[in-house]
């Protein structure tokens, strides 16, 4: 038995909407409505209200009465959270990468190292994005824990959403980058402390990405640029 049409568009509106969330496409604070959203997406407004309850539920949209619906505000405690996450565990499959590294294994992190420079190169900001989380999945891979990354995807929403902001700030993707090639050089030399140093090092510069963004965007975060009702 096939999915109802409905079903299938509000499943296809959700996706599209939280992925141009999480892009910054959709922006912290922008106002949203379900009529523009159906004419969008060339359908009625009820898989589009189904779909604005699923976001509303998962904290990337906000509801005002007698004002309207918005973009929620990044939750930095939950970038905290994930960062937390991420650190914890990255740190860790990184050390045993490093440790556990062959031939086909660096030719695979400097394929997605040579992916991300091409992203670069292009503008390609999502394709940059979509390469740097295909790297850190690739060594959870190499750990032998390929579960881990999605252990972490399933967290990271709100982290990826700075993530995403701060590619905007001039040499930030090529920071990034650099950092990675440092990430490659020491797991395919077996070098699992500086792997560990490297990539903690690495993880922890959302927090320089935080306070970027709150100098250039300072209503992204929570507390901040939702209209309230007067």
């Amino acid at each position: 038995m096939g999915i109802p049409a409905a079903r299938q568009s509000t499943d296809e509106i959700h996706r599209a909407l939280r992925a141009d969330i999480l892009s910054a496409a959709l922006r912290p604070g922008e106002a949203i409505s379900e009529a523009r959203m159906a004419a969008q997406f060339g359908v009625s407004r009820t898989p589009v209200r189904e779909s604005f309850k699923r976001l509303v539920e998962e904290g990337f949209l906000v509801v005002v009465p007698q004002v309207g619906t918005f973009v929620a505000p990044i939750d930095l405690g939950a970038v905290h959270d994930s960062q937390f996450v991420r650190e914890t565990l990255e740190c860790r499959t990184v050390m045993l990468a490093a440790q556990r590294i062959d031939e086909a294994g660096r030719a695979a992190l400097h394929g997605l190292l040579r992916r991300q420079e091409a992203a670069l190169a292009a503008q390609d900001r999502a394709g940059f994005f979509s390469a740097d989380d295909a790297f850190h999945a690739e060594l959870s891979r190499l750990a032998g824990h390929p579960s881990v990354w999605n252990m972490i995807e399933s967290v990271k929403a709100q982290l990826d959403r700075a993530r995403c902001l701060s590619l905007e700030t001039d040499g930030w993707s090529e920071m990034i980058l650099d950092e990675h090639r440092r990430i490659i050089e020491a797991v395919c030399a077996g070098d699992a402390e500086q792997a560990e140093r490297t990539m903690r090092a690495h993880l922890r510069t959302v927090f320089d990405a935080i306070a970027t963004i709150e100098r250039r965007h300072g209503d992204a975060f929570a507390g901040h640029g939702v209209p309230r009702a007067s």
